[in-house]
């Protein structure tokens, strides 16, 4: 970083700071409560860039003031931003201690910002931040490596199937930063210092914010990207669903089987592969003869069916050819649209190549609608199964694409975003024109295997993807699901039992299957998902074994069917927090320190998690395991569900955890949820 720079007036006389060298120009402005967004470019700062943040921020009061040593600084409620004379920046909590600042490379080169051409338009950009040793790191969306705290990690800012790249970091320092980049990339939380990469951009672009406490943190982050809508109260039902029903006789019948049982089940899933050729976005009448029948029934029942939309599209689809020539698929650099292969009907389980539409074009959104609406929406389809809206492009070559957005390494992660949004506005839109309808002025609510930041405020329920069926994975799901509340995300579930195998006859498969439902009973969604043994082959025809609650044997059918009858008496007060989370940005799974920031072995625990603020959950995630240790945080005390103990808080306890229950913890004084856990 050249030393010649210089402090310039702010834009439009608005409070800010503005720098300005021969390398780069420096913008940091208001940009909500408590918060500022920083901006750099080669030249101009442009202002109409894709990103994150919601576009004009309420005026919030600032205050600049130029100091004769050089250096300004910008007071933006409890945070204040200093920029010395050589355009470096930190940030404090106004009239308190530094919160995070920037940091050189090197004394000479580079400085805490870095511009490297990469094309005409884009750099491979640098961000710089100074490391801090006690500093924890939350958020950044949902990944497998099954840690809480991503301090000394370096992470891929990229979507896959699994891993969603959601570059909002909250940390324990009393900061919340926003990546605000869509591009490919990366970064690293090492220990002499952080960095984040955005491969190919036009600018630098980061938010800022600070708070009293986690949870301001994550209300500022709401307001600056967007509050998830309430969840549709019938979402918090059981959602039944395997890869695959193949038909709709075999479908119905799983749903009247449940009827027949007397299990409540809210949403039952039509999976892919319902159609004859991906981008075809229609039903094929040889399985599913009469969908509008089926929903009809599905209704009378009780029962909401889950359609599976995919984004990609192959040559035999009817939909390829107009879609090419009108523009509304991802390009190429070399002007091939094919990004990826996948089974088609009628080629014996062989493989084809498929493009993708691209969501980052209105006219691709509405071509889209188009045909889900005339095919599935007119049928009575209502809530929308967004897989693969990664999407999964192999090989990662993203340098190679070209979305309507920008080139590929730029804006690749704004795909699931843009994708969730098309359906929620065009839902929206076509449910208000039918106020008989039973969706009539509620959330869409869309169940997508990726995300980006803002996602929530399209009615975004994320969903861990493609996991394994082990005790190990189980237990990263609960990190995993804390990360993307911390994220922004407060919609979120889980394949319960794994999706990749898992044999219903193992009894150490239905142990796990067991725990695995006695964990997702407290979160957001509750959802039967998984490809069963006996697996075929994959192909477009394949299917796998049972999956329903009385597929794993007796014992572990009664186990089941209490914990759903436990889900249904929490069902009120699952639903409250979940409005709280729409208002505030809270979410309903969180880690202990959002309850309890005050106590410094709240910031270590991992393995359980408060679920709302009065119940404290601590799944069993070992095989075999009828007892585990159970951190109570400090500031309540505790009273175990089953044994009616009531502990102090800042105390371990050694809970009972008999396969038909996990240790469930209430917060003393909350007797109308110690009665809805115990059933009294």
């Amino acid at each position: 970083m050249s030393l010649n720079g210089s402090l310039t007036p702010a834009p439009g006389g608005t409070p800010a700071l503005s720098w300005t060298s021969a390398e780069h120009t420096l913008l940091v402005q208001p940009w909500g409560a408590d918060s500022v967004r920083v901006r750099a470019a080669r030249h101009a700062v442009a202002h109409d860039l894709p990103g994150a943040l919601l576009d004009g921020p309420e005026r919030v009061a600032a205050q600049r003031v130029d100091h004769p040593d050089g250096s300004a600084t910008l007071t933006v409620g409890a945070l204040t931003v200093r920029l010395d004379a050589e355009g470096l920046l930190s940030f404090h909590r106004t009239g308190g201690g530094e919160l995070l600042r920037e940091r050189r490379g090197h004394f000479a080169w580079p400085g805490p910002r870095q511009f490297t051409p990469v094309d005409g338009h884009h750099h491979r950009l640098e961000q710089r931040f100074a490391a801090y040793e006690d500093e924890r790191l939350y958020g950044l969306g949902q990944h497998t490596h099954g840690l809480l705290d991503h301090k000394h990690l370096v992470l891929d800012l990229v979507q896959r199937n699994g891993e969603v790249s959601i570059p909002f970091v909250l940390s324990s320092r009393g900061y919340g930063l926003l990546w605000n980049q869509p591009a490919v990339g990366r970064v690293e939380f090492a220990a002499n210092g952080t960095r984040w990469v955005a491969d190919a951009a036009e600018q630098l672009d980061y938010w800022v914010t600070t708070g009293e406490d986690p949870a301001a943190l994550l209300a500022h982050y709401a307001d600056a990207t967007g509050h998830a809508p309430r969840l549709p109260a019938w979402a918090l039902g059981l959602w039944q669903s395997k890869l695959r029903y193949r038909t709709q006789e075999e479908l119905l019948s799983v749903v009247r089987a449940y009827h027949e049982r007397g299990l409540p089940l809210s949403v039952v899933a039509v999976d892919y592969f319902h159609w004859r050729h991906q981008g075809d976005w229609s039903f094929d009448p040889a399985d599913w003869p009469d969908p509008a029948a089926m929903v009809t029934e599905l209704a009378s029942l009780g029962v909401r069916p889950l359609l599976s939309v995919w984004p990609s599209v192959n040559a035999l689809s009817e939909n390829f050819a107009p879609m090419r020539e009108r523009g509304l698929l991802v390009g190429t650099a070399q002007g091939q649209p094919f990004h990826h292969s996948f089974p088609d009907a009628g080629f014996g389980g062989r493989e084809l190549p498929v493009a993708f539409y691209d969501p980052t074009e209105p006219r691709a959104r509405a071509y889209v609608w188009e045909r889900v609406r005339e095919n599935y929406y007119a049928l009575g389809f209502r809530t929308w199964w967004l897989d693969a809206c990664e999407p999964e492009i192999f090989p990662e070559q993203h340098a190679h694409l070209r979305y309507a957005a920008g080139e590929g390494r730029a804006v690749a992660n704004l795909y699931p975003l843009a994708h969730v949004r098309g359906f929620w506005e065009h839902t929206q839109a076509e449910n208000a024109r039918h106020p008989g309808d039973a969706a009539h002025g509620e959330a869409t609510v869309s169940l997508v295997r990726s995300a980006w930041a803002g996602s929530q405020r399209y009615g975004a329920a994320l969903w861990s993807g493609d996991i394994p069926a082990t005790f190990a994975a189980l237990g990263a799901q609960i990190r995993a699901g804390l990360s993307a509340g911390l994220s922004g995300i407060p919609w979120w579930t889980t394949d319960i039992g794994g999706f990749h195998g898992g044999d219903p006859g193992d009894p150490a498969y239905r142990e796990l299957l067991v725990r695995w439902f006695q964990f997702a009973v407290f979160c957001p969604l509750l959802r039967m998902h998984g490809h069963r043994e006996p697996r075929g082959a994959f192909s477009a025809g394949h299917s796998g074994g049972a999956n329903e609650l009385w597929s794993y044997g007796e014992e572990a059918y009664a186990i089941l069917r209490a914990q759903l009858g436990l889900r249904h008496r929490l069902a009120a007060y699952l639903a409250a927090h979940l409005e709280e989370a729409a208002d505030t940005g809270l979410p309903l799974l969180r880690p202990l320190f959002l309850g309890f920031p005050a106590d410094p072995r709240a910031w270590e625990a991992e393995d359980s998690f408060l679920c709302g603020p009065d119940l404290l959950v601590a799944p069993v995630t070992r095989l075999g395991a009828r007892e585990r240790e159970v951190y109570l945080p400090a500031g309540a005390d505790w009273t175990d569900a089953a044994s009616g103990e009531t502990h102090p808080g800042g105390t371990t306890v050694t809970a009972k955890a008999p396969l038909e229950r996990v240790p469930v913890f209430v917060r003393a004084g909350a007797d109308p949820v110690l009665d809805a856990v115990r059933g009294a």
